[in-house]
């Protein structure tokens, strides 16, 4: 049977014991990852796999052996308590394997769980799964988690209290991570928040998250934006001791700005175009930002963004000649005088 998308996070939460078997397929090998590591933790309990309650099978070793996921569903433990037989990047290959153990299967039996990369409509697995009357199978997209999904993360993460702001900028960082970075952002925060009783903040989250690699940019972007003309040649120079090139600085000051003119120019107001906008910006970052495209205003971003295209087909030109860093900070000097006027 399929199991939807919008059913498939409460199934993988509280599983059914007496199934025959649960098919996740997916492109993303992290994400199926996930699912799987939380569907057999649900089924046999923290202690399963100490308790030789579950068998692993790595999917091209049933192209050699056959038999063997059929012997792994009918093995008793010395343990009492649930079993799994967990197969792993199975491909068609294993497809007559799998389809006689499902087959063979009886109640008792360890449930047959499998992962699988992106399965055709025509798979053999898929199809064996999808018209088994006791099986599932379902499709793990690379669709941003939903807010149940989010929820479920961090109740097991044991954050409980989580104030409006904080909800908002982990969905917003859910969209930025993958689901591995994500999860252990949870994991990081739950530490940070031990024995502390008061609710996760916007800053506790900020606190956690990872940190971009544009981080170093960040500064001279916004001392540009803000007009503090008088604070520029230092970090600059600092910037180009890093080792940062000018068209470097560029093409960063150009997305930038572009993103603060789709804020301005929003028919809804810039809070409601920095809120479009993807990847998503959450934090004292949004603030910020949305304070740089108010004080601006779309005319003059509009103004910027022109300067910004000139100085870049300028350093790319064969004919220049001019310092490339000397035509970068020029630029930089006059944005920021640009955004002080009123």
């Amino acid at each position: 049977m399929k199991l939807s998308t919008r059913d498939s996070a409460r199934y993988f939460a509280k599983p059914e014991p007496d199934r025959t078997g649960l098919l996740i397929y997916g492109a993303d090998a992290m994400r199926n990852a996930l699912k799987r590591q939380e569907v057999i933790a649900a089924l046999i309990g923290p202690r399963g796999e100490e308790e030789m309650r579950l068998t692993r099978i790595p999917g091209a070793d049933l192209r050699k052996d056959p038999a063997r996921l059929g012997d792994a569903i009918k093995e008793i433990s010395f343990f009492p308590g649930p079993r799994v037989a967990f197969v792993e990047d199975a491909t068609d290959a294993a497809a007559p394997a799998i389809l006689a153990a499902l087959q063979d299967w009886a109640p008792g039996d360890a449930q047959i769980i499998v992962t699988a990369g992106s399965l055709k409509a025509s798979s053999k697995i898929r199809k064996a799964f999808e018209t088994h009357p006791n099986a599932y199978a379902v499709g793990i997209y690379n669709d941003p988690p939903s807010r149940d999904e989010i929820e479920a993360e961090l109740a097991r993460s044991g954050l409980k209290h989580i104030d409006r702001e904080a909800m908002t900028d982990l969905t917003n960082l859910s969209r930025e991570l993958d689901p591995g970075d994500f999860r252990q952002t949870l994991e990081k925060l739950a530490l940070f928040k031990l024995n502390d009783d008061l609710p996760v903040t916007s800053a506790d989250v900020i606190a956690c998250a990872p940190v971009s690699t544009e981080a170093a940019l960040d500064d001279i972007l916004n001392i540009v934006a803000e007009g503090r003309a008088q604070d520029l040649a230092p970090v600059l120079r600092k910037l180009q001791a890093q080792g940062v090139n000018p068209v470097s600085l560029i093409i960063s000051a150009t997305r930038h700005f572009r993103a603060l003119y789709t804020a301005a120019a929003d028919p809804g107001g810039a809070a409601a175009g920095i809120a479009r906008m993807r990847p998503p910006i959450f934090g004292p970052r949004r603030d910020r930002m949305l304070r740089q495209a108010q004080t601006w205003g779309a005319d003059k971003l509009e103004q910027a963004l022109t300067g910004l295209t000139d100085t870049d087909l300028k350093l790319r030109s064969a004919g220049q000649h001019a310092p490339a860093m000397a035509l970068v900070e020029r630029l930089f000097l006059r944005l920021a005088m640009l955004g002080r006027q009123r």
